[in-house]
């Protein structure tokens, strides 16, 4: 099951950077892209990329970020 990446191109570069952050649907990527923009100065530009990589988090509206391994570890 594919993952989705989310992708920051800074001022200055051509090419996006990608954190080790994966979610389970674009959309929640593409949320978690926007909050990362907001937050960072020079991003120009945010791109949802799919993944082969596992699923590590989830983006709760609201609340932010949530890392579903160390849940899935305790449980």
């Amino acid at each position: 099951m594919p993952s989705f990446k989310t992708g920051a191109v800074v001022r200055g570069e051509t090419k996006p950077v990608f954190n080790g952050l994966a979610f389970a649907t674009q959309d929640e990527a593409a949320k978690y892209g926007r909050d990362l923009a907001g937050r960072w100065m020079l991003v120009e530009r945010i791109v949802v990329e799919e993944s082969t990589d596992s699923v590590n988090y989830q983006w709760i509206d609201g609340v932010g970020l949530r890392d579903v391994t160390a849940t899935a570890a305790v449980n």
